[in-house]
Order: C-alpha cells, then structure tokens, then sequence
C-alpha cells in the first residue's frame, strides 16, 4: 500500500482525528506545526488568532517572499486550518474563547510562561470550564527552574544543548545546524503527548496537562550522547580531522568529489577498502577501528573522491555496501527520482483557484490516510462560520461581536470552495 501527495482519489477521506477539535493558539515554529499535524491527520484546527495582523508568521516570513498573498512561511505551517480573529483582551473575546473551549478536544499554546494565566486561558481556568480538555503548553524551558521566564528559540536552544562541539574539526568554531531541531522535535513531541492523553481520556473521561519543553526535546535527540556522557564522562571530542559527529567512526563526514560532494555514513572499513581498493582499510576489521585511527581514516581517504563524479561514486558505494549519497541544493532535490516518483512535493488549495507548492505529509496510513483538505486560511475568514456552527451563534450575534472589536472577520474572504488535493 501507498500513499503520495496526490490524494485526489480520495479527497474527503476521514482522517484518524476526524471528530476531533483543537484550539491552535500558537505562532512560530513548533506550535504552528504541531497544529499542523493534528491537522494533516483529520482534526478540525481552529487557529486563534489576534486582531489586527495575526499570527507572527503572516507578517514575518524569510526575506519576506510570499506567495498567494501570504508569507511562504506562514503557507507552510497553517494548512488543515481554519482561522478565527478573537481579541482575548476584551471581555466578549475571553467569553467567546471559553465557549470554544467548552466544545473543544485539546487547546495548544506557546505563551511564555504565566501569560496565558494572565490573559485568562491558563490550564486551572480551562479545566473548570471543561475537565474533558487537554491542555498543550509548549515552552522554552518547562514552567520550573531558574529559566522558565525566558524565551525559547531554536538556535538558542542548539547552543545550550552541547551539539554545536559534535561536528567539524579542532580549531572550528561552534557549527548549529540549520534544521530546526529543537522547534521540530518540540513540536513533534506536543502531538505525541495529545495524542496519548486523548487516548487515555477514552478511559479517565478526564483531560489533563501536557508540557513539553524545547530544552528537554533538544536533550533528548541525544540520549545515545548523553546517557555516553553521563555514564563514562566522555564527550564528543573534535579531532585533527573534520567529522560529522565527533563520537561516530572514520568515515563519517562529507567529501568533494570532482563535480561535488557526497555524505558517507560509518560502515563496515573493509567493505570501503574495496570501493578504494585500499589493502590497510581491508584489515580493519573491528567497528571501532573508525575510531582509533579515525584522523589517519580520513586524511588516507579524503583526496581520493576528487577523481570521480558523485554519481560514479554513488554506484561503487553502492555496490560494495557503503551507506553514502549525495550532498543536494534545493532544485537537485526537486529533481531527484524518488522524490519525484514519491510526490513528496504537491500542492495545497488557497482559493479561487489558487495553489501553492508544498510538501505531503510524511506518514502513510493505509484505513485514514493524512490529506490536505484545505489551504493555509485567510486571517479571520472562518471566524463568522466557526461562531455558528461550534457555538450555535446567531447571525446577529456574531455581527455584534465583529462591531465591538471582540471578534475578527476578514474583510474580504476568499472562495470557500476550496478543493482538497
């Protein structure tokens, strides 16, 4: 059984969320992309939005490129969406916000910590409101200890975690990583800790809290390192020669080729030795061979690649059982035959008409598969609808609402006949 990203056969098919309802109130990275998930599996995500100009994203984006009217970095991270402009700071907004609360399955917030108490949506507020509810707060730090009031970021997170001294060679400046790590995985981690605790509500009948906290999920992506750490006192230690991971053997690490470069993971060295024919690394035998003589590895090694393509590398790897592949741009990325054959690129709906290139979502299930059903939304276009049909608001109603400010709608929606993809 597969799953790419061209659903059109199935365009409605119910996700494994279907039926469940989630108060996104978060903006960024990690929160926005938890939304998404929950999202991309069939949860109705209601994106609680301030008046005004929104989430941090619409308005703040790389280079400020944008596509369909909106930032690309805001597209990316609110498909599987609806927005709702609630201006909590006034009385009628908080009121509405606790009658979603009421109907909802799980809220998710990145506030620092204590102001979602402050602005009225903190957990002890919303579980009097409804003890069915899982409250997701998602934090730099975790609401305990001596940096529970700073703000989390991702580069500022990877400098705290320890792995900055994992990669490069003695003499190299600390390296981050330009993968979002700690905003992904935190983000990852809040969906598990939803899920789970929906999963035990089937039981308790009862909601409860889940914090997931940046610095912890850094943490854990290194476990294998730390707990090596904790145990032994070793840590990783940059040799002479550049690495891809200090604690990893000989020939772990990038390498030029005569018309660009390839990634070589650690393998069996005599295995190597044939692609080289190289009778010194045929002798190595023991796994931590890559380590002892991890410096000789890879100054023996390092010049012989210049002397063929990527590709005829590739195929000599390939065939005498080296992990390697190649080191992509973007557009050889977007070129790439599995790639392309997977539909790991596809389109989102953004209205009238209207698509933006994005990626499908990475997980296949086969009975409730994940889908794109609707585009990343127009600030408060769903404001109005989601009053109605949630709350059971009358028209006139929610018109009072928009006029005194406490609620948002957008000023000139989009079609509504958005087509899944």
């Amino acid at each position: 059984m597969t799953q790419t990203g061209d659903q059109r056969g199935q365009p409605r098919a119910a996700g494994a969320l279907d039926g469940i309802t989630i108060l996104d109130c978060t903006q960024m990275l990690a929160g926005p992309l938890a939304g998404l998930r929950l999202g991309d599996l069939g949860a109705d995500v209601l994106k609680i939005e301030a008046p005004g100009a929104g989430e941090f994203n619409r308005t703040h984006g790389f280079e400020d490129i944008t596509a369909a009217g909106e930032m690309t970095t805001f597209l990316a991270l609110n498909r599987n969406k609806r927005s709702v402009v609630i201006d909590l700071k006034k009385p009628e907004g908080l009121a509405v916000m606790h009658d979603l609360v009421r109907q909802a399955d799980a809220l998710i917030q990145n506030f620092r910590v204590g102001t979602a108490d402050r602005i009225g949506i903190g957990y002890e507020q919303l579980h009097e409101i409804n003890p069915r509810l899982i409250y997701c707060a998602i934090t730099g730090y975790g609401s305990q200890g001596p940096y529970r009031n700073r703000a989390g970021q991702d580069l500022v997170l990877q400098g705290y975690s320890g792995s900055m001294r994992s990669v490069g060679k003695i003499g190299d400046p600390p390296l981050p990583s330009a993968l979002w790590a700690a905003d992904v995985m935190s983000g990852y981690q809040a969906v598990i800790g939803i899920l789970a605790a929906l999963h035990a509500r089937a039981t308790t009948g009862h909601g409860q809290y889940v914090e997931v906290d940046m610095l912890s999920a850094v943490l854990d992506a290194q476990l294998q390192e730390l707990v090596t750490y904790l145990n032994s006192g070793r840590q990783p230690t940059r040799m002479k020669e550049a690495s891809a991971h200090a604690l990893i053997p000989a020939p772990y690490g990038v390498y030029e080729t005569s018309d660009g470069w390839l990634t070589m993971a650690m393998c069996h060295l005599p295995d190597l030795g044939e692609a080289l024919d190289d009778d010194w690394l045929r002798t190595l035998t023991r796994y931590n061979d890559g380590a002892v003589h991890r410096d000789e590895i890879y100054a023996r090694i390092r010049p012989r690649f210049a002397g063929r393509t990527t590709a005829e590398w590739l195929e000599i790897l390939d065939r005498c059982g080296v992990w390697a592949g190649p080191v992509y741009d973007y557009p050889q990325l977007e070129k790439d035959p599995h790639v392309v054959a997977t539909g790991t690129f596809t389109e989102q709906p953004q209205g009238d008409g209207v698509t933006v290139r994005t990626l499908r979502p990475p997980l296949v299930m086969s009975a409730t598969p994940l889908a794109i059903r609707r585009g990343a939304p127009p600030l408060g276009a769903h404001t109005a609808e989601v009053l109605a049909e949630k709350l059971g608001y009358e028209a006139s109603r929610v018109s009072q609402l928009i006029a005194s400010g406490a609620v948002g709608a957008a000023p000139v929606p989009r079609s509504s006949k958005e087509e899944a993809v």
